[in-house]
């Protein structure tokens, strides 16, 4: 079996790389907090100090990292897979960024023999711990026929989406949805809650509705218990991703600019640190005058 690398070990990527390791992959992995990678250890994993050392000790590499900076100096930064003397040449990258930067990383290490599969993950850090996420990856279909196995173990679906870079284009589109699905579900719940209606009868007109589904029902779930999981949502960076690109396309996109609009009164009035629900909940309570 392959040796694998997994670079960014923070709460998606952790989640990632033990389900690499139960499927019996070696892994070597690297983090900037050094203690993230301390529980993967203890299941198996070896620690490189850097994404060349990690490009040198093992057959691929594959990354979870929260931003364009983190991606360009793992591919191309000093110290970065692009220095590596031999070892792996192929990366895997799952990082929530845009389409140009992975586009750009793979201009600059094609010319040094790397391939490219760009890969998105869709779900959050519980998803990733169970295997369940859906993947979507992008670039020569003959690569992604040829690294699929790998990513099956952290995985309910694979799915290839075509041209490099569109695997961050359906990462930035899914985001975009659902900002507009939560944003648009507790706006009418915040009506209807004003009107007298409460949060269990909402669950339940909308789950006898043509609009039953398991967003609505999760989304749904948390609004009646009132309880939001506290941590960083990576949707508002995601959403901005997906506005860039719009704007450089010269697509409208009104709705998504209001969800955005939401978001910022979130970071402006302190109610950003917590899951999409928790942030739209909030945010809408806010608006109406409810303190909590």
């Amino acid at each position: 079996m392959k040796t694998l690398g997994l670079i960014g070990t923070g709460g998606m990527g952790s989640g990632m790389a033990a389900n690499l390791i139960k499927a019996g992959y070696s892994l070597v992995v690297n983090d900037l907090e050094r203690d993230r990678c301390k529980g993967l250890e203890k299941q198996g994993a070896t620690y490189a100090s850097s994404p060349r050392e990690v490009a040198e000790s093992c057959d691929i590499v594959l990354s979870m990292l929260p931003n364009n900076a983190a991606a360009q100096a793992v591919g191309v930064g000093p110290g970065g897979l692009i220095e590596a003397s031999g070892g792996a040449n192929v990366w895997i990258d799952f990082s929530s960024i845009d389409k140009a930067t992975i586009v750009a990383a793979n201009d600059a290490l094609s010319q040094k023999g790397w391939t490219l599969v760009d890969a998105a993950a869709g779900g959050v850090e519980e998803v990733a711990a169970a295997g369940q996420l859906q993947i979507w990856a992008s670039g020569k279909k003959d690569s992604f026929d040829e690294y699929q196995s790998v990513m099956d173990p952290m995985a309910k679906s694979v799915m290839y989406v075509g041209e490099l870079g569109n695997a961050k284009l359906v990462k930035n589109a899914m985001a975009m949805l659902a900002a507009v699905n939560h944003m648009a579900l507790l706006e009418i719940f915040s009506w209807l809650r004003k009107g007298g209606l409460d949060a269990p009868t909402f669950e339940s007109i909308m789950a006898d509705s043509m609009w039953d589904c398991t967003a609505t029902r999760n989304i749904m779930g948390k609004v009646v218990k009132g309880e939001y999981k506290p941590r960083k949502s990576w949707m508002p960076k995601d959403v901005g991703f997906g506005l860039d690109i719009a704007r450089d396309m010269e697509v409208p996109m009104p709705f998504v600019s209001l969800a955005s609009q939401i978001f910022a009164i979130a970071q402006a009035t302190g109610h950003d640190g917590y899951e999409a629900t928790g942030i739209a909940a909030n945010v809408y309570d806010v608006m109406n005058g409810i303190k909590n």
